[in-house]
């Protein structure tokens, strides 16, 4: 197969001009590696944006709604952070530092949600000071330490609590988040999770929206968010059983696989939004519960395949019989993915992408 049958596969915004070069969105990558050295990102503007806007579209018929929060562990400079708030996205973010480029972009405190599983004291109070529009609480330490914050600001904090549901998505078992042994969330165990959600009730500054839960990335089958669907909804009809508490919201973060190679295949942005309706609708009517608002966190999703990274070949080493083992000037850093969790990519040599494309194995300095 040859670079220009391969590149549709991997993303629609590529192509190969005439002097057989790679394009992203019609712009040389050769002139941009050499103008901006390597290794440098380059994500194609237009493309984001669409993959925002469909997010955006996808659940418009639902009734009350469903609504996006980019995952700004994804990637966000300042510049992200303000397409996503011109597309009408909420942004969900992970650390201070995060937070403090959301708001810097202009997105009102109450579009933005603050996840995670370790945040410090001075990021919770610089998010409740902020009058952010939510805080996903992962722990006991963290529940009580938000409900004094917010006792101390004189305010009640909108929270949900994120919920471990048991649910071991389909992908790979580094990139799970949703199994019972995982470091994030209250955990179905017991009466773990209930009692997370009894003291949320019962506290005077605390005001819960609803429950959040989080299976895992790169999901290819959707059955995965249905199986999750279902353990919230058990567990939500417990909580109304035992308290009269009934949710506003279920969150049920991101996920969605995206295109590395060609064997991927991943469903779309419309059959996610349209299958998590269909569970939560046929659930809630099964349990009888008030349909939530629907939130989603979608981050690889959006940004995976508008772009990529352009790295300079150094070293080429053949061990003969073996491998030929090619070394770039990117590495950890920059591309974990690998390393990590023994993900695979597809990569073209700019300069040679109307050439035969050989397999190769990719190492960094």
């Amino acid at each position: 197969m040859s670079s220009k049958e391969w590149i549709p596969f991997v993303a629609a915004n590529l192509s190969v001009n005439s002097a057989g070069i790679l394009e992203l969105a019609g712009c040389d990558l050769q002139k941009i590696a050499n103008k901006y050295g390597t290794p440098v990102y380059i994500y194609d503007e237009d493309a984001l944006r669409r993959q925002c806007q469909r997010y955006a579209k996808a659940g418009q018929n639902y009734r009350p709604g469903v609504e996006a929060f980019y995952a700004a562990k994804a990637f966000l400079p300042l510049a992200m952070a303000e397409l996503v708030n011109e597309e009408g996205l909420g942004i969900d973010v992970m650390s201070g530092g995060e937070l403090y480029t959301a708001l810097k972009a202009g997105v009102s405190p109450k579009r933005i949600y603050f996840n995670g599983n370790n945040k410090s004291p001075q990021e919770l109070r610089e998010a409740i000071e902020a009058g952010l529009g939510c805080i996903i609480v992962d722990n006991f330490f963290e529940l009580e330490l938000v409900g004094d914050l917010a006792q101390q600001a004189g305010i009640t904090q909108p929270i949900q609590l994120r919920i471990n549901p048991g649910v071991e998505a389909h992908t790979h078992e580094y990139i799970q988040t949703g199994q019972l042994d995982s470091k994030f969330g209250f955990p179905l165990l017991g009466e773990v999770a209930h009692r997370a959600a009894q003291v949320a009730i019962s506290h005077p500054n605390l005001n819960l929206l609803g429950f959040h839960c989080h299976i895992g990335s790169q999901i290819f089958a959707l059955d995965s968010y249905a199986a999750a669907v279902k353990t919230m909804l058990e567990f939500a009809t417990e909580v109304k059983r035992q308290t009269g508490y009934t949710w506003e919201e279920l969150n049920l973060g991101g996920g969605l696989g995206i295109r590395y190679t060609e064997e991927d295949t991943p469903k779309t942005v419309e059959e996610l939004v349209a299958n998590i309706i269909s569970f939560v609708s046929t659930g809630c009517a099964e349990y009888n519960l008030p349909l939530p608002k629907i939130l989603l966190e979608p981050g690889r999703s959006i940004v995976g395949e508008t772009g990529l990274t352009l790295y300079t070949i150094g070293s080429i080493k053949t061990i003969p019989g073996i491998r030929t083992y090619v070394a770039v000037d990117g590495g950890m850093p920059d591309n974990p993915r690998v390393a990590l969790y023994q993900a695979k990519y597809s990569a073209v040599i700019v300069n040679k992408a109307d050439q035969n494309a050989k397999h190769i194995s990719f190492c960094s300095r």
